[in-house]
């Protein structure tokens, strides 16, 4: 896959509503993941969407989450560009650019769901850079065992990544 540039939308518990009404607006395909999916036991999250992604056949995509626990949500500041791709030492001499002079959000490292992301701002104008080297994914996420879950949801928590 090619590297690739789109809007990522912050959405207050409503994304997969919001992205469903976009895949019927544009048509195409809705993959959604849940924080359950990703280790969350919490009721209050478990079915709220960490990541949904929408590509359409007319070569649109557009990527939503839902706020993750213990992120504010600002209205205004709730749309960021996703930089993505698999060629991580292209995304990284990108991010490296990107964040020169602004700020970083979140260090672009490995996560829990095994794809490197990160979050920065620019030292231009604009805010919200969000930069991921995927790898390539043809399952849904492994089950873990509940102890692995509730382990890595309580550092999920505490180190605000999403």
């Amino acid at each position: 896959m090619p590297s690739r540039l789109n809007p990522y939308v912050a959405f207050e518990g409503n994304a997969r509503e919001a992205m469903e009404f976009y895949r019927d607006v544009f048509g195409g395909s809705l993959r959604v993941s849940t924080f359950g999916e990703y280790g969350s036991d919490d009721p209050a999250t478990a079915d709220k969407t960490m990541h949904a992604m929408l590509e359409t056949d007319g070569g649109f995509t557009l990527m939503a989450s839902d706020t993750a626990p213990g992120m504010q949500l600002t209205r205004g500041d709730n749309i960021t560009i996703s930089l993505s791709g698999e060629d991580a030492d292209e995304l990284r001499g990108y991010w490296l650019k990107l964040s020169d002079g602004g700020s970083v959000t979140m260090p672009l490292e490995k996560q829990m769901w095994g794809d490197e992301f990160g979050m920065s701002s620019t030292g231009s104008a604009f805010r919200g850079w969000s930069t991921s080297c995927k790898r390539p994914r043809t399952h849904r996420p492994e089950r873990r065992h509940p102890d692995e879950r509730t382990r890595l949801a309580a550092r999920s928590r505490s180190t605000g990544s999403r």
